[in-house]
Protein backbone atom coordinates (compact mmCIF):
# COMPACT_ATOMS: atom_id res chain seq x y z
CA UNK A 1 0.00 0.00 0.00
CA UNK A 2 1.81 3.47 -0.99
CA UNK A 3 1.32 6.04 0.19
CA UNK A 4 1.08 7.38 3.84
CA UNK A 5 -2.01 7.18 6.35
CA UNK A 6 -4.07 10.70 6.09
CA UNK A 7 -2.13 14.01 7.43
CA UNK A 8 -3.82 14.75 10.72
CA UNK A 9 -6.01 17.54 10.65
CA UNK A 10 -5.31 21.40 10.11
CA UNK A 11 -4.02 22.34 12.95
CA UNK A 12 -3.21 19.48 14.77
CA UNK A 13 0.41 18.51 15.23
CA UNK A 14 2.11 15.81 12.64
CA UNK A 15 3.70 12.37 14.65
CA UNK A 16 6.75 13.62 13.22
CA UNK A 17 7.39 16.49 15.07
CA UNK A 18 7.04 14.63 18.57
CA UNK A 19 10.46 13.12 17.70
CA UNK A 20 13.32 14.53 19.21
CA UNK A 21 16.13 12.03 18.61
CA UNK A 22 15.94 9.05 16.52
CA UNK A 23 18.94 7.43 17.42
CA UNK A 24 16.53 6.32 20.72
CA UNK A 25 14.07 4.77 18.33
CA UNK A 26 16.37 3.93 15.30
CA UNK A 27 20.48 2.03 16.57
CA UNK A 28 22.93 3.32 14.40
CA UNK A 29 23.53 1.54 11.36
CA UNK A 30 27.01 0.14 11.48
CA UNK A 31 27.11 -2.76 9.35
CA UNK A 32 28.04 -5.02 11.92
CA UNK A 33 26.01 -4.59 15.42
CA UNK A 34 23.44 -3.39 13.42
CA UNK A 35 22.81 -4.67 9.88
CA UNK A 36 21.33 -2.85 7.14
CA UNK A 37 17.99 -5.10 7.22
CA UNK A 38 17.45 -4.51 11.01
CA UNK A 39 18.64 -0.85 10.52
CA UNK A 40 15.10 -1.09 7.61
CA UNK A 41 12.94 -2.99 9.02
CA UNK A 42 13.43 -0.55 12.53
CA UNK A 43 13.45 2.31 10.15
CA UNK A 44 10.43 1.41 8.18
CA UNK A 45 8.50 0.62 11.60
CA UNK A 46 9.01 4.37 12.84
CA UNK A 47 7.93 5.74 9.49
CA UNK A 48 4.76 4.14 9.27
CA UNK A 49 4.64 5.02 12.72
CA UNK A 50 5.21 8.29 12.62
CA UNK A 51 3.13 8.48 10.01
CA UNK A 52 6.07 9.30 6.70
CA UNK A 53 6.43 6.27 4.64
CA UNK A 54 5.24 8.53 1.82
CA UNK A 55 8.67 9.88 2.03
CA UNK A 56 10.91 6.70 1.85
CA UNK A 57 8.39 4.85 -0.40
CA UNK A 58 8.88 6.32 -3.48
CA UNK A 59 5.29 7.85 -3.36
CA UNK A 60 5.63 11.50 -5.32
CA UNK A 61 6.04 14.91 -3.36
CA UNK A 62 3.56 17.19 -3.28
CA UNK A 63 3.25 19.16 -6.19
CA UNK A 64 5.23 22.73 -5.37
CA UNK A 65 1.57 24.77 -6.02
CA UNK A 66 -0.16 22.10 -3.47
CA UNK A 67 -1.50 24.26 0.11
CA UNK A 68 1.13 21.70 1.82
CA UNK A 69 4.01 22.08 -0.21
CA UNK A 70 6.01 23.84 2.84
CA UNK A 71 4.93 21.37 5.14
CA UNK A 72 5.79 18.09 2.80
CA UNK A 73 9.05 19.77 2.78
CA UNK A 74 9.51 20.41 6.43
CA UNK A 75 8.33 16.88 6.96
CA UNK A 76 10.66 15.57 4.27
CA UNK A 77 13.92 17.16 5.62
CA UNK A 78 13.46 15.89 9.12
CA UNK A 79 13.07 12.48 7.89
CA UNK A 80 16.53 13.04 5.70
CA UNK A 81 17.67 14.14 9.13
CA UNK A 82 16.48 10.51 10.80
CA UNK A 83 18.56 9.06 8.15
CA UNK A 84 21.40 10.38 8.42
CA UNK A 85 21.34 10.65 12.15
CA UNK A 86 21.10 7.03 12.19
CA UNK A 87 23.87 6.27 9.58
CA UNK A 88 27.67 5.82 11.05
CA UNK A 89 29.80 8.30 10.28
CA UNK A 90 31.39 6.39 7.33
CA UNK A 91 28.25 5.45 5.83
CA UNK A 92 26.86 9.15 5.37
CA UNK A 93 29.09 10.31 3.16
CA UNK A 94 27.34 8.00 0.83
CA UNK A 95 24.45 9.55 0.70
CA UNK A 96 24.84 13.06 1.71
CA UNK A 97 24.09 16.01 -0.64
CA UNK A 98 23.44 19.33 -0.27
CA UNK A 99 20.17 19.10 -2.29
CA UNK A 100 17.79 15.38 -1.87
CA UNK A 101 15.18 13.91 -0.56
CA UNK A 102 14.11 11.65 2.16
CA UNK A 103 13.61 8.85 -0.53
CA UNK A 104 16.86 9.94 -3.04
CA UNK A 105 19.08 8.84 0.48
CA UNK A 106 16.96 5.94 1.43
Amino acid sequence: MPGDEPNPPKGALHPIYTVTNIQTKVRVLDGIKVTYSSWVKLFKLHARGYKVMAHIDGTPAAPKTAADYEQWCEIDAIVLQWIYGSLFEDLISRVLDNDTTAFAAW
